[in-house]
């Protein structure tokens, strides 16, 4: 759940986004990676913070939003369904000496009232709407907001290296990006803003080796027939300049941030 976004509906996803396994295991490389991505600067951006606020960030991941929002408001709830991604959000904040955190081991499919999540002035679902459900989830996240609600999801392949990931012989399948989540809420009765956010990924590495094990969070379950093709690929695309490595294409990024008041919910 935490801070991903690798949704999609019915049908068998590339990473499967609610493997509690394969999160755990990957909390500490996905937190530091997507700290240094931009992303996070550019979603608090659309925010309008208020210092009195409250807020929610569901599926926080490693503190993605919740450490660089906390300076800024009066508390956070960060919710995980990652025990590994909340030891990081705890241990985080003492290195700051951020105070206004409050974690909770919780899914989307938990009671959230026995869990003692609450009501705040916002909610956030950042990459981590997880679910075939998804009136469900959005209704319940509403219902922890007062002011307004803030979401995102990925925007075609979004940070996945779709040429690199079909090497392997995979079939490459997100499911459907944000435009299908704008339409669901429109029919829900909500008008939605949208705004973008560009996220940049690294593509430059000292070695094929660092390259390889910069793309293993791509392959759930990778086996070794998978790896060597993987090494295959980088071996005949990385171009090498001044001692570095590169791929000979763009890897950014984007997501759609969508967000509206409470008030014009309650309207429609």
């Amino acid at each position: 759940m935490a801070d991903r976004g690798w949704q999609g509906r019915h049908q068998e996803k590339s990473v499967p986004a609610d493997s509690r396994e394969f999160w755990q295991g990957r909390a500490e490389e996905f937190s530091e990676y997507a700290a240094g991505t931009g992303y996070a600067e550019q979603f608090i951006a659309l925010m309008r913070i208020q210092p009195d606020w409250s807020v929610l960030d569901m599926g926080c991941g490693g503190g993605t939003l919740s450490l660089p929002l906390a300076p800024m408001v009066r508390s956070i709830t960060a919710v995980d369904f990652s025990s590994n991604m909340l030891d990081i959000v705890r241990r985080r904040c003492k290195a700051k000496g951020i105070d206004n955190v409050k974690t909770v081991n919780c899914s989307w499919e938990d009671d959230w009232d026995d869990a003692g999540i609450g009501v705040h002035d916002i909610a956030i679902a950042s990459r981590s709407l997880i679910g075939d459900d998804f009136d469900v989830l959005i209704n319940k996240l509403s219902k922890a907001a007062r002011r307004a609600v803030y979401i995102s999801t990925m925007v075609g392949s979004g940070p996945f290296d779709k040429p690199l990931f079909e090497s392997t012989g995979r079939t490459f399948n997100m499911g459907e990006d944000y435009i299908f989540y704008y339409d669901l809420l429109y029919e829900m009765g909500i008008q939605a803003n949208v705004a973008f956010c560009r996220e940049d990924h690294r593509n430059v590495w000292a070695s094929h080796e660092e390259a390889l094990d910069d793309q293993r969070w791509m392959f759930h379950g990778m086996t070794e027939v998978e790896e060597d093709r993987v090494r295959t690929y980088l071996e005949k695309n990385l171009k090498e300049e001044n001692g570095r490595f590169a791929l000979p294409y763009n890897r950014d990024c984007y997501w759609a941030v969508m967000w509206w008041n409470k008030e014009m919910e309650d309207r429609l």
